[in-house]
């Protein structure tokens, strides 16, 4: 199972607008939605096995930031036409199946991806109410290669330092998982 580590951007660097439909609704969902909001931004999809083992853990997570008035938005950027099992179709299923909270967004183009410098899923971004990245890296150190527990610590201590409006965790180790799978001829240069 290939592991691609995700692209640690610089903090404070600004959120990229989005927007972009949820298939589980058919609404769309822009950051604009979430103006004065800290926001964790995950970029997931359905069969990646990275994904799969931390999703009921993910969305607990989710519930979790939004009750403590955190948004989160999931977002899958992979190519459906080779991996038909992260279709628009397939994630309104795993959204009613892993009951997710969250809005969960379909990135058809990839720029948004892109933009976020998105490398794998699951790759996770922490941005402040004013939309500057205050942390990046692995939702916590679970791996299907490995017995650690999945918890999301690494991730809700971020979340609890952001809110109690301390400096960020200045150990932030990357998030491994499988490489978005880019459409043909749009890889990232």
């Amino acid at each position: 199972m290939a592991r691609t580590p995700s692209v640690m951007i610089d903090l404070g660097t600004k959120a990229p607008d989005f927007s972009l439909v949820e298939p589980a609704t058919g609404k769309t969902v822009s950051l604009g939605n979430f103006s004065d909001k800290p926001i964790v931004i995950a970029f997931i999809c359905n069969h990646c096995p990275y994904v799969i083992q931390i999703k009921d853990v993910f969305a607990q997570f989710a519930t979790d930031c939004m009750q403590k008035g955190v948004a989160v938005v999931a977002i899958n950027a992979n190519d459906v036409a080779n991996y038909p099992d992260d279709s628009p179709e397939k994630m309104a299923e795993d959204v009613a199946k892993h009951h997710y909270s969250f809005p969960y967004l379909y990135d058809e183009t990839q720029s948004v991806a892109k933009a976020y410098q998105a490398a794998c899923t699951p790759d996770f971004y922490l941005f402040d109410a004013n939309h500057a990245l205050y942390y990046r890296g692995q939702f916590d150190s679970a791996r299907p290669s490995n017995d650690e527990p999945v918890s999301g610590e690494d991730m809700m201590a971020a979340v609890d330092l952001l809110l109690a409006d301390q400096s960020a965790p200045e150990k932030q180790l990357a998030s491994l998982g499988c490489g978005i799978k880019w459409k043909q001829g749009n890889e990232p240069s």
